[in-house]
């Protein structure tokens, strides 16, 4: 049974959908999302087979939203779209398949049978990563959109990730590898990353452990086993 995910920013496209996937078989819409930070959340606690995914949507596109997505754990990828202008960009991000609304049955179903045939190969399906510019953070009845550059630091949290600037913290349901992967942030710790632009200091610890300072005077821990990487990409003499 394929586990799919349905997000599309309209609803009569989502029912349509999943009524079409339903009637095909062998597909369990494991849910629906409206917008892209929801679908973020739910692909991480889900982990669907396939995310039928709209491009144009508010605030995040899909195809912002697959650049989100963490490379070694991602879903297979069907863009679902009016516009085939954005085609050759879908397939150069490895999105998994395009399909032109309206869907036609037969072409959902070849579509889900090619799925079928790659899911029983488990094929490594490997993704380009471009960097990400802006971090989609959830707060009260809305979305903030963060330059990476205003990130200072990024640690675990109990809700995702928190994201350090100079105006607070924040909440993003992207992980730290996908955050290391995709933007200029360097990881110093199991649980941390911090943008080399906002070092300002690095103390030096004993028993080869360290403490990193930025900017907003945030401190962060240094682990030995990344004491040497960081300075490495730093350039600091050892």
């Amino acid at each position: 049974m394929i586990k799919a995910l349905i997000v599309d920013d309209e609803l009569h496209a989502r029912e349509a959908l999943e009524d079409e996937l339903l009637a095909l078989g062998g597909v369990e819409v494991v849910g629906q999302c409206n917008n892209a930070i929801d679908a973020l959340k739910t692909i991480n606690q889900s982990r669907p087979d396939v995310v039928f995914l709209d491009i144009q949507m508010p605030r995040v596109t899909g195809l912002e939203l697959l650049a989100m997505l963490d490379p070694d754990t991602m879903p297979k990828v069907v863009f679902v779209t009016a516009y085939d202008e954005y085609a050759v960009q879908a397939f150069e991000e490895n999105a998994f398949d395009y399909l032109l609304k309206p869907v036609e049955t037969e072409r959902l179903k070849k579509s889900l049978e090619k799925l079928t045939r790659e899911l029983s190969q488990k094929h490594d399906y490997q993704v380009i990563t471009p960097t990400l510019d802006l971090l989609p953070c959830a707060g009260h009845n809305r979305i903030t959109l963060i330059p990476h550059q205003e990130v200072e630091v990024a640690r675990t949290a109990l809700s995702g990730v928190a994201l350090l600037t100079a105006k607070g913290e924040s909440t993003t349901h992207l992980s730290l590898k996908v955050l290391e992967d995709k933007t200029p942030l360097i990881r110093c710790h199991r649980q941390y990353l911090v943008h080399p632009a906002a070092i300002r200091e690095i103390q030096l610890l004993d028993n080869g452990l360290a403490e990193v300072v930025t900017t907003s005077a945030y401190v962060v821990p240094v682990s030995r086993r990344y004491l040497k990487s960081l300075k490495d990409k730093l350039g600091l003499c050892h």
